[in-house]
């Protein structure tokens, strides 16, 4: 087996997690992938591990061509692929309408109603004043991750596998890797968001402390 630390970033995740810690929302930050690689390689010595950094497998989702950000989300996708060190992956965005649109719709028809207003002028009114947020959802991101892993452990492409990520999902994922004898670490700026079951198989759990998310996580310039 190749002596080599290989990383499994869930960008999702770690921008989440990552903005979460420093105090601020996602939408505040961007992500500096050569800043998750240079921490990923100094990890390798860090650790005592002797190991050389092979690469980062970088996951996230994309949008459809025909969505207005697809151009925009593009480049930024462009600039992620060219980064040394760094393999992209992408899944997919699903949008879907927000579940409790219909529900609160419903509400607002009941309430004019009991108070004896026609439901339809409440409700336009109510729609002149409030749009529900579309949810979006990635798909296909977690499968990548869980068939790149497990595909390159049974070509023994690396020893110790760094996995950004805290979903409960992954638990069978680090159980296999772990039978082809690998090394299996989560890294997480939150450890309060790991699932359990992923602690207790792992064979380590690292906290990417503060300074190094704000390097990973540059806040986005402030419009002029």
């Amino acid at each position: 087996m190749a002596d080599m630390l290989v990383g499994f970033v869930d960008a999702f995740y770690l921008r989440a997690q990552g903005a979460s810690v420093i105090g601020k929302r996602s939408v505040d930050v961007h992500m500096n992938a050569s800043a998750v690689v240079d921490w990923l390689r100094k990890l390798a010595l860090d650790e005592g591990m002797n190991q050389s950094f092979l690469r980062a497998y970088w996951y996230d989702g994309a949008f459809e061509p025909s969505h207005e950000w697809y151009e925009g989300q593009s480049k930024y996708f462009n600039v992620i692929a060219r980064t040394p060190g760094i393999q992209l992956r992408l899944g997919h965005i699903v949008e879907r309408p927000s579940p409790l649109a219909e529900p609160i719709r419903q509400a607002v028809r009941n309430t004019a109603r009991n108070l004896e207003v026609s439901p339809d002028r409440l409700l336009s009114e109510f729609d002149q004043n409030w749009t529900f947020p579309t949810e979006r959802q990635q798909k296909g991101v977690d499968t990548l991750i869980a068939l790149d892993m497990v595909r390159l452990a049974g070509r023994s492409a690396y020893s110790t596998a760094v996995l950004i990520s805290g979903d409960r999902d992954f638990a069978e994922v680090i159980r296999t890797v772990q039978d082809f004898g690998v090394r299996a670490l989560i890294a997480t700026p939150n450890p309060a968001r790991v699932a359990r079951e992923l602690t207790q198989l792992a064979d380590g759990l690292i906290v990417i402390d503060a300074d190094a998310v704000r390097s990973m996580l540059p806040l986005r310039p402030s419009p002029d």
